[in-house]
C-alpha cells in the first residue's frame, strides 16, 4: 500500500476521537408541494428531515437506522451538500458549509464522500473502472506521486480487485465487485469523512459480510469517519460505535452500541430490534420481546403532533399529542445516551409478560389459532 493512502487519526479510549468532525444542528430538509391551475402555487411540504442534531467524531464510525422513508438518505445528501438545507446547520472541522457556495465548497467535497446505495446505477456504464475511480482526482486537479493510473491500481488492490481491472466496464463485474469499486472511488481523494448510503441493501447476505468487513479495514488502515446509513439493525451493530435512531424525519434516540442494543429507552426503538430476525436452535429466542406494530409511518406531508410515533406507540397518552418530547439524556440512560420520549421503556430487551401487538387484525387470527389447537 502507498504511504499516500494513509489519513491520520487521533483516537480516544473508545476507539474514535473525541474531536467532533461533523456537527449537525436543527438540520431541517422540506421539499415543496406545488399545485393549481393555472398558476401553480405551493400547498404543502414533505417535511423529509426536520430538526435534526447529529455528531461525528475524528475517526469514528455512527450508524443511522430507521424504517424505509424516515429521512435517512435524504439526512445523508444534506450532509454531502447534494441537497440544499432548508435549515439548520451543517458544520464540517469547525467550518460552516451548510449554504457554502460552489467555490467555497471545493475543498471540502474530496474530504466528504459518499458511497450510494445502488452498485448498478451509480457507475457510468459507459466509462471503464479506471476512468470512475479516476474522474474524483481529475476534478480536483490532484496529481498523485506516480501518477493517477498508479493511484487506482493501488486503490483496486486495497479494495480487493485486481489492478488488471483497470481497463473493465462496470457491466463485467458483479453486484459485491460494483460497490467495491464505489468504495474505491470514495477513497480517491483520501477523503475523512465517508457517508455510506445503505452500501450492503442490494447485496446477497455472503457479499454483504465481504463488503462491511472491507469498509471495517478501511477505516482502521485509514482513519476515516463514517455515517453509515442503513435499516438492517444487525449489519449496524457489527459497524458502528454509536447508533442513532431516525423516525419520520427525526431523530428520537442516540447513544453507544450497547446503550441502544441492550438498554434501549424509546418505544420505537424497542420495536425497531423486537424486528430483527435471529437464528436459534434453542429456546433462546424465547427471552426476547416481541413487538408488532400496526399500519405504516404516517405521511411526512402531515404529520402527527407532538409525539410523531405516537399514533403506533402503546404508551402514548395525551401529553404525547401537544408537547413535542426533546432529545435529552433521562433518568437511567448511560452519558451520552439521549432519548425523546415522555414515557420512556424500561432499559431491557427481555421478554415481557404480554407480547405487544398494536394490529387487532393480528391478534384476532392469533387467538383463532389458539381456539382451534386446544
Amino acid at each position: 500500500m502507498s504511504d499516500n493512502l494513509t489519513l491520520p487519526a487521533q483516537q480516544g479510549s473508545t476507539g474514535a476521537s473525541t474531536e467532533a468532525l461533523l456537527k449537525v444542528e436543527g438540520l431541517t430538509k422540506h421539499f415543496p408541494i406545488y399545485g393549481g391551475f393555472p398558476i401553480k402555487r405551493k400547498v404543502g411540504a414533505v417535511q423529509a428531515v426536520d430538526n435534526v442534531d447529529l455528531t461525528v467524531g475524528v475517526g469514528e464510525s455512527v450508524g443511522l437506522v430507521g424504517e424505509s422513508g424516515c429521512g435517512k438518505s435524504t439526512t445523508g445528501r444534506l450532509i454531502t451538500r447534494l441537497l440544499e438545507p432548508t435549515g439548520g446547520r451543517i458544520e464540517y472541522a469547525g467550518q460552516d458549509i451548510t449554504h457554502a457556495k460552489r467555490k467555497q465548497l471545493a475543498p471540502v467535497r474530496s474530504e466528504i464522500q459518499m458511497i450510494f446505495q445502488d452498485p448498478y446505477s451509480s457507475l457510468n456504464p459507459r466509462q471503464t473502472v479506471g476512468t470512475i475511480i479516476k474522474s474524483p482526482m481529475e476534478v480536483n486537479g490532484i496529481n498523485p506521486a506516480g501518477g493517477r493510473e498508479k493511484r487506482v491500481r493501488e486503490l483496486l488492490e486495497l479494495v480487493g480487485l485486481n489492478p488488471e481491472h483497470y481497463n473493465r466496464f462496470p457491466h463485467e463485474f458483479s453486484g459485491g465487485q460494483r460497490q467495491r469499486i464505489g468504495v474505491a472511488r470514495a477513497l480517491a481523494l483520501n477523503p475523512k469523512l465517508i457517508v455510506a448510503d445503505e452500501p450492503v441493501s442490494a447485496l446477497d447476505v455472503s457479499i454483504q459480510a465481504q463488503v462491511v468487513n472491507l469498509l471495517q479495514k478501511v477505516q482502521d488502515e485509514l482513519g476515516i469517519a463514517f455515517l453509515f446509513i442503513a435499516h438492517d439493525l444487525a449489519v449496524v451493530r457489527h459497524f458502528s460505535q454509536r447508533v442513532a435512531v431516525m423516525y419520520l424525519g427525526k431523530v428520537v434516540e442516540v447513544g453507544d452500541r450497547d446503550s441502544i442494543y441492550n438498554r434501549p429507552r424509546h418505544p420505537y426503538t424497542h420495536a425497531l430490534l423486537s424486528a430483527v430476525p435471529e437464528v436459534a436452535m434453542d429456546d433462546e429466542t424465547e427471552n426476547r420481546e416481541r413487538i408488532r406494530l400496526a399500519g405504516d409511518v404516517p405521511s411526512p406531508i402531515s404529520p402527527p403532533s407532538g409525539c410523531r410515533f405516537r399514533t403506533r406507540c402503546w404508551k402514548a397518552q395525551d401529553k404525547c399529542a401537544t408537547e413535542e418530547p426533546p432529545l435529552l439524556q433521562i433518568g437511567g440512560n448511560t452519558e451520552g445516551h439521549l432519548t425523546a420520549c415522555h414515557f420512556p421503556e424500561d432499559p431491557s430487551t427481555e421478554a415481557r409478560s404480554e407480547d405487544v401487538v398494536m394490529d387487532p387484525a393480528l391478534k384476532a387470527m392469533e387467538n383463532d389459532g389458539n381456539v382451534s389447537k386446544s
